[in-house]
């Protein structure tokens, strides 16, 4: 038999893709719809200003954030300690029962700012063991050297969720407002059912004797002393908390802009529209040489498109900088995604993967509470200017404080044996 050259040819790759693409499109969903009915009672029923409401959307953030922060050590844990499949099925139930939850209290006109920030919270909780489970499913049954491509093409299935999602849900949010949520209901059940039927995966090793708590540990002490990812991790963790433009979206939609709620779902989708673009891409070209050096140009970029996006009134052009930036972000998150991978031993990955994981959500949920601190002082406006001037900051600091960043030539392993490690080089 053949061997594959691409992993969609790989069965089980394609059902891990399959519950990718429906919880990100189902979780993105969710989130948006969320923040965008937070600030619409809290400008609404509530009668709060305008950075009032910007403000609130960003606690809003900090809710998610929370419980993601608590559960991290333990998410890691339990995706190199158990059956990943199973794990990620379960993390995805969880969520289901939220959708349907808020199908419920949007269906009987109960839904309230406490109801929609503890589902906001639980939402963080089930989010925390989804990522690490998935992600951590790939190397094990993609061959190493389709690992760059199976990064990328993971990443469309990531991204075009991220694009389908929101947009749907911003127009059958203006027909109906339970309806984004049995939309989400709906593409949970689907990734739960390509989870299980993935074919059993290699076993898990076995528990060293160590106590849980030293377990976790270990994974945090592997990053911290592998100074390469420990650059990788926390660029993305403080140029994105910084330059978080989305958290503000629904202030942009409602009171800038003045589009409504589908203008917030194309908004939201753009993006991810730019990021799915470069992952189809990616997919088929991907990048090879200097990936250091395109990461953190890429981040600068990103930064630069955030501060534009800030400064537009014109829809067109907002749209046009969303997907700049989304775009660039795919281009930092394709190259780190794989150098993450192909730097971490396999019993490893689950842990690695959590803390990767926390550093995204720190970027993203703190992101939108600092956003939301930094909107009640200077506005929505100002909030997202003097976010993607600091990405731009945090990438020249990290170029001179991590030169290990530029000098990664290619995704080869970037690791040092060292008598330390017990866990093994990756494979």
């Amino acid at each position: 038999m053949s061997q594959p050259t691409h992993p969609l040819q790989i069965r089980d790759y394609r059902l891990v893709w399959l519950a990718r693409f429906t919880s990100v499109a189902a979780t993105t969903a969710m989130v948006v719809i969320v923040a965008a009915q937070t600030y619409q009672l809290a400008r609404g029923e509530y009668g709060y200003s305008t950075r009032e409401a910007a403000f609130l959307i960003g606690t809003l953030g900090l809710a998610q954030f929370i419980p993601f922060l608590l559960l991290t050590p333990v998410a890691g844990l339990v995706a190199d300690r158990l059956d990943r499949r199973f794990v990620g099925a379960a993390s995805c139930l969880l969520d289901l029962t939220i959708a349907l939850s808020l199908v419920a209290a949007n269906s009987l006109g109960a839904i309230s700012l406490p109801l929609l920030f503890t589902m906001a919270a639980l939402h963080g909780a089930a989010r925390v063991f989804i990522g690490p489970a998935i992600s951590a499913i790939v190397p094990n049954v993609v061959p190493a050297e389709l690992l760059p491509k199976a990064v990328a093409t993971g990443s469309i299935a990531w991204q075009s969720a991220s694009v389908i999602g929101p947009a749907a849900a911003g127009f059958l949010l203006a027909g109906n407002d339970a309806w984004p949520y049995v939309m989400s209901a709906i593409l949970l059940t689907a990734a739960i059912t390509a989870l299980l039927n993935i074919r059993p995966l290699p076993p898990v090793p076995k528990p060293s004797g160590e106590t849980p708590l030293r377990q976790m540990a270990e994974g945090a002490k592997f990053v911290w002393r592998e100074r390469f990812l420990q650059g990788c991790i926390t660029l993305d963790l403080f140029a994105v908390l910084l330059g978080g433009a989305t958290a503000m979206l629904p202030a942009f939609a409602y009171d800038v802009l003045k589009v409504g709620d589908e203008g917030l779902g194309l908004l939201r989708a753009a993006p991810a529209l730019g990021a799915a673009l470069v992952a189809l891409f990616l997919a088929f070209f991907p990048l090879s040489r200097n990936v250091g050096v395109k990461m953190l140009w890429a981040v600068v970029v990103f930064g630069a498109a955030t501060v534009v996006f800030g400064l537009s009134t014109s829809f067109p052009l907002s749209l046009a900088m969303l997907a700049l930036l989304g775009a660039s972000d795919q281009v930092s998150v394709f190259i780190r995604g794989t150098l993450i991978q192909l730097n971490t031993p396999d019993a490893m990955r689950g842990r690695v993967s959590s803390i990767s994981g926390l550093a995204i959500s720190a970027s993203n949920e703190l992101g939108e509470m600092q956003s939301g601190l930094a909107a009640a002082f200077f506005g929505a406006v100002g909030a997202v200017v003097f976010g993607g001037i600091g990405a731009i900051v945090v990438t020249a600091a990290w170029a001179v404080l991590y030169p290990e960043l530029r000098r990664a030539k290619t995704f080869a392993p970037q690791y040092r044996p060292s008598p330390a490690r017990t866990e093994g080089p990756p494979p």
